[in-house]
């Protein structure tokens, strides 16, 4: 009989079921119901929100019906059987697993990508060797560190699915909630906790929200993902304004009617895929309280976010549709008290960002002691050299491995006398303590190797423009070159001085196409936060390379200045005079 049931009244009648067995169970006492059928327990603030949106004529969207059929957490025996039998998922099992970190990317590859949670971005020796021996035992020989200070291993069949699951939980770190409609990794500043110039150390409080997140179900399944940044005013910077949620930390002057000192200041909205940076709310937060807060503005957004439109879905619509004044009030009733606020004047600037700093040797607050920045060849590196690293660091630092958004890795705690020693076996692995001021600020998402929604092969691409350019320019200066595969944007091209996304660009009248890009120019963050305006369209990728190095020549001989960032040089003019500069340029 159950033959005769379209796809769409199955899962209707799955999800019908679904909630009288969970009535069923509040009935017997493990919830508290209220009505009979009254969802509860922690799913119950996500169904409600579903409920509301069905109620009001709303069509949920596919992954919300996902979620209500069977919940991800409630679906791993699905997954070990899955696995037992060597099987791909099916897109609603694909879209589950991610809860665990598990992404299957056929058919750029047949295969599982598993992306880690590591809060501030900061791992131990042992778990970084740890790693490599996973990913030698269940995946690709190599690992990639993310533009969220993360990690992600690729390559995994689906028969290794629970295997690597699992043995990252052995080494004290997890893949739990790091995809789908979750809150992603919470990054912070790399050098917490031994920048000279911070206000605040960020590791209590990033591994506060990490571990409140992990341990509360109800905080998983939201309308779309949800990232949480939080800057100490340090050297690196974190890029929290790229984020839903920004934490900065600031100095308040004495006289606003608050205690002076240092805080947060809050900002929210930030999605730069979708041109929008988060933008300041007015409120500081005590440190203490960020985890309440932040806890109060995910269930603000659980409860109102969409749940039909996933183009529509994050943070961003809700405050566009709020405004930031009736947002705010409704996080202060469900926080049960008002947010403090001071203006703008109350705060001392923040210390200046050194766009070199993860690259290279730096001392430490703590005196005799340096962090050194390892370059990473568009955020790769292979098992020999993940397990190379972690015995560098337990030799000579001091057991610390701190990734970086810059997708690099930072070497903490290594006395003055042992640098030159610790750049020589960084260079025998096959890697470098020292940028060109390209390489520097190169950034690339996976691409089309790996990702099935790329237009092209992102970090083979960038590592073509790095070389060509490294050849024939002469920059002084750091110029952030992003390259990011499809509009999902994970390289954050709107925010590069220079930024390409992938596009498949015709060859003929036949509709065959080859790898290629659209080209901006100007994006910045922080202080200089802009939004790329686009400069070139449907640039074949071969031609990348010598593009990108006429607009470097071109930034070098119409500067304004030998100081002059290039970000700066690209707000002083229009697009069409950009293009004519650079077209002016006469390369190889």
């Amino acid at each position: 009989m159950s033959g005769d049931f379209t796809p769409d009244q199955k899962r209707y009648l799955e999800g019908f079921v679904s909630g009288l067995s969970a009535a069923r169970v509040a009935k017997v006492g493990c919830g508290k119901a209220g009505n009979l059928g009254e969802p509860t327990g922690p799913d119950a603030i996500h169904i409600k929100a579903q409920d509301r949106t069905i109620a009001a004529g709303g069509k949920l969207a596919e992954q919300e019906k996902f979620k209500r059929e069977l919940h991800p957490f409630d679906a791993w025996p699905k997954l070990r059987e899955q696995a037992a039998k060597n099987e791909a998922p099916k897109p609603a099992d694909n879209f589950r697993w991610r809860y665990f970190g598990l992404f299957y990317v056929a058919p750029a590859q047949s295969s599982y990508m598993c992306r880690l949670r590591i809060a501030n971005g900061i791992l131990t020796h042992w778990q970084l060797e740890g790693l490599a021996e996973i990913a030698e035992k269940y995946a690709g020989p190599y690992s990639h560190v993310t533009t969220r200070a993360n990690l992600q291993l690729r390559e995994i069949e689906p028969k290794n699915a629970t295997n690597v699951v699992e043995a990252i939980q052995d080494l004290g770190l997890c893949s739990r909630g790091s995809g789908a409609d979750n809150i992603r990794n919470v990054t912070g500043a790399p050098t917490a906790g031994i920048d000279p110039q911070e206000l605040l150390d960020t590791r209590p409080y990033a591994r506060e929200w990490h571990h409140h997140i992990l341990n509360d179900r109800s905080l998983y399944g939201l309308p779309r993902k949800f990232n949480v940044a939080f800057d100490g005013a340090g050297r690196i910077a974190v890029l929290e304004d790229t984020n839903d949620i920004g934490f900065q930390a600031v100095m308040v002057k004495d006289g606003f009617g608050v205690e002076p000192g240092i805080w947060f200041k809050l900002t929210l909205g930030g999605i730069t895929g979708h041109k929008d940076f988060a933008r300041d709310t007015g409120v500081i937060v005590k440190p203490s309280d960020a985890t309440a807060v932040s806890d109060a503005i995910v269930r603000v957004f659980i409860e109102n976010g969409n749940r039909t439109d996933r183009n529509k879905a994050r943070l961003k619509y809700v405050l566009d549709a709020w405004g930031f004044d009736k947002f705010l009030t409704a996080v202060e009733e469900k926080l049960g008290r008002s947010l403090a606020r001071v203006p703008a004047e109350a705060l001392e600037p923040r210390p200046v960002f050194d766009r070199l700093a993860h690259i290279g040797v730096h001392p430490q607050k703590q005196d005799g002691l340096n962090w050194i920045g390892i370059v990473l060849p568009v955020g790769k590196m292979t098992a020999e050299q993940m397990r190379g690293i972690a015995k560098i660091a337990r030799a000579h630092g001091d057991g610390d491995i701190r990734l970086t958004v810059w997708q690099n890795l930072l070497i903490s705690g290594v006395p003055a006398g042992k640098v030159a020693q610790v750049e020589t076996r960084i260079a025998a692995l096959g890697l470098s303590t020292k940028a060109t001021s390209v390489r520097a600020g190169l950034v690339a998402c996976t691409g089309a190797t790996g990702c099935r929604f790329a237009g092209a092969h992102t970090k083979e691409n960038a590592e073509e423009i790095a070389q060509w350019c490294d050849a024939r320019v002469a920059l002084d200066t750091p110029v952030n070159i992003h390259l990011t595969g499809c509009h999902h944007s994970c390289a954050q091209h709107y925010i590069g001085d220079i930024g390409l996304i992938g596009a498949r660009v015709a060859v003929n009248d036949d509709g065959d196409t080859v790898d290629g890009y659209h080209l901006f120019i100007g994006g910045g963050y922080g202080p200089d936060a802009a939004i790329g305006r686009e400069i070139y369209r449907d640039v074949k990728a071969e031609r990348a390379p010598k593009l990108v190095e006429r607009m470097l020549k071109g930034y070098l001989a119409h500067r304004a200045s030998a100081d002059e960032t290039f970000v700066a040089f690209a707000k002083r003019h229009e697009v069409d005079a950009l293009k004519a500069m650079f077209n002016a340029e006469e390369v190889e």
